[in-house]
């Protein structure tokens, strides 16, 4: 059986966070336009700026070698940034010169662009609560490990999660006890906010892979894991959401912790990046359903704009640029903290474990633990979703 850690590593998803602090001078003009009072996250692994170290203090995501860009891990899912700074901070290392060349060389990190458009930086959701509400900028209601469906659901599958019981449901139950305790002002503030749905569904198949389901058996869950983030959509336009973006899931057949597991003898079952096609395909079938219940939404709700975000198109714009984005197209497939044959994956001993060693250089890489992207992977990620989503959400000029 495998432990709460391993299982644990087994979250795929993504995160749309980075996408406000990973931008370029080229794109805060199109952040501008938007000029968000808020933003409100709902997801798993990738978006989880501490909700799961907070109900687990012992996770690994809670421990270096995650967060080694950072003076300390805060339960992000990656070799980079795990909460946000504040202005602050940000003033704070400015005045030094040689502290701000030496923060931005080795955080990578664009947070004084992204504070220039006036982006709000968010904290999670366990960490807010022992504080107090109002004024924040939104919040971030991941959770590492999360999955769309309830744990009674999958349960009755015979598909456990091992690593936490708050599902999308949990998610969307804090969100309504933050706006039923915010203030007077949170009406105005929502309908001028951004919401995010997800990531959120890629933890349902994952755990569901672990538990030796097939691919059939995956597809014929997909409309349920679909259904719940279309009652998580219809939830937060309940609470007042105009702005919405839905985004689907990665090519889950690129990644290291997959492709060691799965390990087609024929040539032919994988694509021209090495890529097993078959579950790439499979992600593909979530994906489009999720854009077809998308369609259906917007149909629904006319005064609403709700966009899909493409997450696969954006990870695949990474490998077919790899060479010129400075990553070592030998290593695209391995993992850069991790240990084991071919790429660099192993479920007994993963990163965190003692012994595991990290490599020289993470920005030569995009997969930071076989699971989840580094920092510099996200970068390019948020440069090609920035130029992707933040036109369709029709922000005024």
């Amino acid at each position: 059986m495998a432990t709460s850690n391993v299982v644990c590593a087994l979250v795929l998803s993504t995160l749309f966070h980075f996408v406000l602090v990973h931008v370029s001078s080229r794109e805060i003009h199109v952040l501008k336009k938007c000029g968000f009072q808020a933003i409100y996250q709902l997801g798993d692994s990738l978006a989880d700026s501490g909700n799961l170290i907070r109900e687990n203090p012992l996770s690994p995501y809670a421990s270096f070698p995650y967060g080694l860009k950072l003076s300390k891990p805060t339960g992000r899912c990656s070799n980079g940034r795990a909460q946000c700074e504040t202005p602050t901070q940000m003033k704070a290392q400015s005045n030094n010169p040689a502290k701000h060349r030496e923060y931005r060389t080795h955080r990578n990190v664009w947070i004084d662009e992204a504070h220039s458009a006036k982006l709000p930086y968010l904290d999670a959701y366990l960490n807010l609560v022992r504080k107090s509400f109002g004024g924040l900028g939104g919040v971030n209601f991941a959770v590492a490990g999360s999955t769309a469906l309830p744990e009674k659901v999958l349960s009755s599958k015979n598909i456990m999660n091992l690593v936490t019981n708050e599902s999308l449901s949990t998610q969307l139950k804090w969100m309504s006890t933050y706006f039923n305790t915010c203030s007077k002002d949170c009406d105005k503030e929502i309908k001028s906010s951004l919401f995010m749905v997800g990531e959120i569904g890629g933890n349902d198949y994952n755990f569901g892979f672990l538990f030796h389901k097939t691919t059939e058996e995956m597809k014929a869950l997909a409309p349920e894991v679909v259904k719940a983030i279309k009652h998580a959509v219809v939830k937060v336009i309940g609470h007042g959401a105009r702005r919405v973006v839905v985004p689907g899931n990665f090519p889950i057949g690129c990644f290291p912790v997959y492709l060691s597991q799965f390990q087609p003898n024929d040539t032919a079952a994988y694509d021209e990046f090495k890529c097993i096609k078959g579950l790439n395909s499979f992600s593909r079938y979530h994906n489009e359903l999720l854009k077809q219940t998308v369609e259906g939404l917007k149909k629904q709700y006319p005064d609403v704009i709700i966009v899909y975000g493409d997450y696969y198109k954006a990870f695949m714009s990474i490998y077919q640029n790899a060479q010129s984005l400075g990553f070592d197209t030998k290593s695209i497939q391995k993992a850069c903290c991790g240990t084991g044959a071919g790429h660099n994956f192993s479920l007994t001993r993963m990163c965190g474990a003692p012994g595991v060693p990290v490599c020289p250089n993470p920005d030569h890489y995009i997969s930071w633990d076989g699971i989840h992207l580094t920092q510099k992977a996200y970068q390019h990620m948020a440069e090609w979703l920035i130029n992707d989503i933040f036109p369709k959400l029709q922000c005024s000029s």
